[in-house]
């Protein structure tokens, strides 16, 4: 984000957060209110001080000492129900623009493209919507409520000093201009520090998560000391960081306190030159110098919420990178209830960001319904790339992909999805029950018989009957309490039960153990009929029967036709088939 470590443009941004306040104005008047009855209540404590000293202790009259200790007892219960009523709905609006963020954030990053989950890592997204919506809460609700509030403090004090002398205010008062000129450089400090900080946080949870996610990896190739010294790089780097916004805090605050002492010495001198001259009482002085000593601890904490305003400021910054971020294009406006399942390819070129050889290169194929089209090559010659083209993960960069005859971009991005029935390597299940996750997203209110039939389908009754709760039984979460084939024959049943005309199986069988793999490869096979179905195939021997195999290489298609026809050709399909039954004779 360019312009970050930019002063200038903190107000828009504020401005800006201010915007997610609207809906908890009821509430912020209310606090607004109860703020500034505190700071009056304060103010009236310490000009009664003067009429304190002055009948208790000057004249010594007992009738006015006698009610004087009631009037102080009275405004410290006022001040208590004010400091609440700000406590609290501060608090509750603070809290509510956090989860606003974070409810707003996380359905943006649901709508924005494929690429964009390649190039922010989700550790990044995770501080997003954690931490970075937690100091937006700050810099908007809290740290607004603490610059109000001792601000009002101020007036309050200031209002009372004008009162019992302005002679002695306006001599103190000379030191404003010097304090304003620390605050503004201890802000700008603050901001040009703070983006840095935030960004070191997400660096620190990207490495952690990385470490730990593959601990096996890392134990069993003695890579323990290079993750360690990497975080600990990290964590040193971040210690350093937020020390320099101690030691910003930390000078600011010391600065403020030597100019209260200053201004505290100014107003001894001058106010003893006015008790001379006789216009200043005992009571008079005493309340001056409680005003005083209320503005200097006021100062302080306004100095030091300038570490919670710009570090929220700079968590807005990213947040709003990710809210103004381009959503999916979804222009098209051809209603599509249910498509026939005709896939043509027309030289379709696709790259990825920031790469300069493409992805794919001149694709050209039809996949018709009820077919099998398997989709082979080595690693990275683009085969997941191209079947994520077309639920439209990824843009083509030039070519057509049409669906029975209209370019995909032409229907609603929703209506071609729903055409779409996806089966991965990877499988993602959800933190809930095993009924929850075949009947997963619209198909929330699936039929019941439905729901088990398609389980039946999946091969997965097996399991699911000897789990205590059947199909309510939990599978927690990422699907850790089933093995990798229970998993896949959950992921089957959903696609059995969304019966979708087009189905992608992305190396569905690849990490399978033999008697899983079979178990699997069963329900595929009562799943593909009446389909268009594309198969991107590990192991060749599983796609002997596909009506037709799509050879990629670097991107290009180099062979197409049947495995038989492909073999007796001898080129790259032959080559592979070649090597991977050497290397996998029970394959």
């Amino acid at each position: 984000m360019s312009g970050s470590g930019q002063p200038a443009a903190a107000w828009p941004i504020y401005r800006r957060l201010t915007g997610f306040a609207k809906k908890y104005r009821g509430l912020l008047l209310l606090a607004l209110v109860g703020m500034v009855v505190e700071a009056a209540a304060g103010g009236a404590f310490t000009k009664l001080m003067e009429p304190v000293v002055n009948e208790t202790f000057v004249v010594r009259d007992a009738k006015n000492s006698a009610w004087l200790p009631l009037a102080i007892v009275g405004l410290f219960v006022l001040r208590g129900i004010a400091g609440y009523l700000t406590d609290y709905n501060m608090a509750r609006s603070g809290r509510g623009i956090a989860r606003d963020m974070r409810v707003k954030v996380l359905g943006k990053y649901l709508r924005l493209p494929g690429l964009r989950f390649d190039t922010e890592p989700v550790p990044s997204m995770l501080v997003r919507l954690g931490s970075d919506s937690d100091q937006v809460a700050q810099a908007t609700i809290d740290a607004a409520k603490v610059m109000l509030q001792q601000s009002f403090q101020i007036i309050a004090a200031l209002v009372v000093m004008f009162w019992t002398s302005w002679q002695v205010t306006l001599a103190v008062l000379v030191l404003a201009p010097p304090l304003a000129w620390v605050m503004n450089k201890v802000g700008k400090r603050y901001r040009r520090v703070s983006h840095r900080i935030q960004e070191s946080s997400a660096h620190l949870m990207q490495s952690a998560d990385q470490s730990l996610g593959s601990h096996q990896e890392v134990k069993v190739y003695g890579a323990r000391d290079v993750e360690f010294t990497r975080y600990s790089a990290l964590a040193d780097r971040h210690m350093k960081l937020s020390l320099k916004v101690e030691a910003t805090r930390s000078m600011s605050s010391a600065l403020v306190q030597l100019m209260g002492a200053i201004g505290l010495a100014l107003l001894l001198f001058v106010a003893g030159r006015e008790a001379i001259a006789g216009r200043l009482s005992a009571g008079g002085f005493v309340a001056l110098m409680l005003a005083m000593m209320a503005v200097i601890p006021a100062l302080k904490q306004l100095t030091n919420v300038q570490n919670m305003l710009q570090r929220g400021v700079a968590s807005a910054e990213r947040l709003f990178g990710v809210l103004d971020a381009a959503d999916e294009v979804d222009t098209g406006t051809l209603p599509l209830p249910r498509a026939h399942g005709l896939i043509q390819f027309r030289d379709v070129n696709a790259r990825y960001a920031g790469q300069d050889a493409p992805a794919l290169e001149g694709i050209s194929f039809d996949a018709r319904p009820g077919t099998v089209t398997a989709i082979v090559g080595r690693s990275g010659s683009g085969k997941s790339t191209l079947v994520k083209l077309i639920p439209r993960f990824y843009e083509v960069e030039s070519g057509q992909i049409l669906l029975d005859g209209h370019a995909l971009g032409e229907y609603r991005l929703a209506d071609l999805r729903r055409q779409i029935a996806l089966v991965g390597q990877q499988v993602m299940l959800f933190d809930g029950t095993v009924a929850e996750n075949v009947a997963y997203g619209e198909m929330a209110d699936a039929d019941p018989e439905a729901l088990e039939q398609a389980v039946r389908g999946a091969n997965a009754m097996e399991f699911v009957e000897r789990m205590p709760g059947g199909l309510q039984s939990e599978v927690g979460a990422n699907g850790g309490r089933l093995s990798g084939g229970q998993r896949q024959r959950v992921a089957i049943a959903r696609a059995m039960l969304k019966d979708a005309p087009i189905l992608i199986l992305d190396e569905a069988t690849a990490a399978l153990d033999t008697e899983s793999e079979r178990l699997v490869q069963d329900a595929l096979e009562r799943l593909m009929p009446d389909r268009t179905t594309l198969v991107i195939a590990h192991r060749l021997s599983t796609i002997e029967h596909a009506d037709q195999v799509l050879v990629l290489d670097h991107g290009r298609l180099v062979e197409q036709g049947t495995h038989a026809e492909l073999l007796a050709r001898g080129g790259l399909y032959a080559h592979l088939h070649r090597m991977q039954f050497r290397e996998q004779p029970d394959a």
